[in-house]
């Protein structure tokens, strides 16, 4: 059958002519295949080029969606970080007040709890920039868990203190817990290499850098036991505040008070100079327990 000839005959239809065509019958066949063979072909293709479609579309909103996650989980990484700093904070705080009303230091390591242990403070060098999400959320869980567990028990510690405090006024109001004078440490407690000897000396106190006039107030109620010239402490106020404590003010312009006089919490005793001893206008502020020269800045409390 396929090796039978067909015979085509076409009219024309402008002309009383007709043409005559052979043709094989596998000839006839093959046409037919192929053009079934270019339906399927096409049919497959514009299935294919279909799905791509849909899926390019599905992993362009799969970026989108993992895009946003991830910048939701930087987001909460960046405010837990935020907590864990604030918490701290507060933590140093009720240290401080612990200290002036002489209760018990409980042991406390941020490292231990903050994002569910010692690597936390690695966590958002290493996880972050990986977009690891799942060990992200769990280590987030984890902080946030412990972080609850913090403030819970800083609720009951403060509860504690309020009651210590509230047995502990007048020791409190004689405790030099604020800022004598508004201005810069240029030079902290402890040892430092000397301005004027460039060698290593311990320093007693802070300087406390200020504009010559500026007022200096006391920082907690006491009496005043010195004012007049001292030396390299030039122009200088000492205060006793009982129970061993006592401050002195060094470098002063002008003394404002006088020995005997009792002051009060933020009562200005003098002002900002350059006398004695110094390097430029600054307040020499120090504080001795017993007679032994402490850091002020274990009593001090609030921040400008």
């Amino acid at each position: 059958m396929l090796f039978r000839k067909y015979h085509l005959v076409v009219f024309r239809a402008d002309k009383a002519s007709c043409q005559k065509f052979k043709i094989k019958a596998w000839m006839l066949a093959l046409a037919v295949v192929i053009v079934l063979g270019m339906a399927a072909g096409n049919a497959f293709l514009w299935s294919y080029a279909t799905g791509y479609t849909m899926m390019t579309q599905e992993l362009e909103e799969a970026k989108k969606t993992l895009s946003d996650q991830s910048a939701q989980l930087l987001s909460l990484a960046g405010k837990t970080r935020n907590l864990e700093k604030d918490l701290n904070r507060v933590h140093d705080f009720d240290s401080k007040l612990r200290l002036l009303i002489n209760l018990d230091q409980e042991a406390y390591d941020p490292s231990a709890r903050a994002m569910g242990g010692p690597e936390g403070r690695e966590f958002f060098k290493n996880y972050l920039p990986l977009h690891r999400q799942e060990l992200l959320v769990r280590k987030m869980h984890n902080f946030l868990d412990a972080l609850s567990t913090d403030i819970k028990m800083e609720e009951v510690r403060q509860q504690e203190l309020l009651v210590s405090l509230s047995k502990n006024r007048n020791a409190l109001s004689s405790t030099p817990s604020i800022w004598p004078v508004k201005g810069w440490v240029s030079s902290g407690f402890g040892y430092r290499i000397s301005p004027f000897t460039s060698y290593r000396s311990f320093h007693k106190g802070l300087d406390i850098t200020a504009k010559i006039g500026t007022p200096i107030k006391a920082p907690a109620t006491g009496t005043v036991i010195f004012t007049g010239w001292d030396g390299a402490y030039g122009r200088c106020v000492v205060i006793n505040h009982g129970a061993g404590l006592v401050t002195r003010y060094a470098h002063l312009d002008r003394i404002a008070v006088e020995t005997g006089q009792y002051l009060q919490r933020n009562e200005t005793l003098g002002y900002v100079g350059n006398s004695g001893r110094t390097t430029g206008p600054h307040l020499h502020y120090e504080v001795r327990l017993n007679g032994v020269c402490v850091d002020p800045m274990r009593y001090i409390l609030n921040n400008y």
